[in-house]
């Protein structure tokens, strides 16, 4: 049996949770993403990519329980710079909308999520306590997929403890200002830089009245387009990406899949590929990719024999060594082979060395770090 929600519910009234009110026909599907792209565009100031990716994003908030796989969304920049109007309008559309910020507790998103479902669309999300950003990152990672809930342990009215388990999976919507430090978490947005130009002239200062209603018609015909083509639905492993991390290709297959237009979804593909190289590219200028180098190099210069912890030491600090005020000594690469790349360094004839038996290891480490 489903029982419906009281409108009396106070997130209902609030508007922090919207819904359809009934299915209204939607009409093929080229003209209702261009309805959505021009109720977007019409509203906030995105870069023409961006626009794209996020009038498709809105429709895969409806049919995201189709998919096995999602990435996010996300708004980044300085205040003023128009990230929370886009949280409006995008979220305005999208499939069970949720509005939160980082002002709010953690356990509140978490049982929303569970009992409604829907698209997360959160705001401030540079959050200031540790506490309460380790808890939102768990549910960032766990929302991409289903079947991975966040456990929490709960108190029956027996006052006896009961792990309980409460599902995060769905699309999410966020603006911030900074970054996470979780790399794992970074890689799983597609990201708009606001800030980086003036904004159009077009875009009205104060949402007018009329908005909501426009936004109400729109995810009227949403629903009936879920609700025709849900079961049409498919990955298109044809949109995969070579070339790219598999990180990468799970974050936008299932966005890829619903772009029609060869011209966007090339787009999308091409700026996922530069996103992929600048990845690359800041792997190598870390500290253990500036190490893995050296003993790249240290290998290249052998024919196929273990290389001395010392030589990879002296090319190490040949190139680092002003880097770092000075030469960095043996023991510490050695710490840095087995803790930063997971290599495990031996005793063989008195010195310490990396034997060839990892190179195969080194060899996939040199290519996800780009060296």
């Amino acid at each position: 049996m489903l029982v419906p929600y009281s409108p009396n519910n106070n997130l209902i009234a609030n508007e922090c949770i919207v819904f359809p009110s009934k299915p209204e026909i939607s009409g093929d599907k080229r003209e209702l993403l261009a309805d959505i792209q021009s109720f977007v565009h019409r509203y906030v100031d995105l870069s023409p990519l961006f626009e794209q990716i996020a009038v498709h994003y809105i429709l895969l908030t409806w049919l995201h329980d189709a998919f096995s796989e999602l990435g996010y969304l996300r708004l980044r920049g300085d205040y003023g710079t128009g990230k929370t109007r886009a949280l409006t309008v995008l979220g305005s559309l999208c499939y069970k909308g949720f509005f939160a910020s980082g002002a709010s507790t953690v356990s509140p998103i978490f049982h929303v999520l569970d009992s409604m479902g829907g698209t997360l669309i959160f705001d401030e999300a540079d959050l200031p306590f540790s506490d309460a950003r380790a808890e939102m990152v768990k549910v960032f990672n766990n929302g991409t997929m289903p079947g991975m809930p966040v456990l929490r342990t709960m108190m029956n009215r027996h006052k006896e403890f009961n792990p309980q388990a409460f599902k995060v999976y769905g699309p999410k919507i966020i603006a911030m200002r900074g970054s996470f430090e979780d790399r794992a978490l970074e890689s799983r947005f597609l990201t708009e830089e606001t800030g980086t130009r003036p904004l159009r002239d077009d875009v009205p200062l104060f949402l007018p009245p009329s908005m909501k209603a426009e936004a109400l018609s729109l995810r009227n015909r949403l629903l009936h387009f879920r609700l025709c083509n849900f079961f049409d639905i498919n990955t298109d492993a044809t949109a995969l990406i070579e070339g790219i991390e598999p990180r990468l290709n799970q974050t936008a297959l299932s966005l890829l899949s619903l772009v029609d237009d060869a011209d966007v979804r090339s787009a999308i593909q091409a700026a996922l590929v530069e996103e992929n190289a600048n990845t690359l590219s800041e792997r190598r200028e870390t500290l253990e990719g500036a190490v893995l180098a050296s003993v790249v190099e240290a290998f290249a210069a052998t024919d196929g024999e273990n290389v001395p912890i010392r030589d990879i030491a002296e090319r190490f600090n040949a190139t680092h060594r002003v880097e770092y005020g000075g030469p960095v000594s043996n023991r510490w690469i050695g710490n840095m082979l087995r803790k930063g790349l997971r290599l495990t360094p031996h005793k063989s004839n008195g010195i310490y060395v990396v034997p060839i038996s990892e190179k195969s290891k080194i060899d996939v480490l040199a290519k996800r770090m780009g060296v």
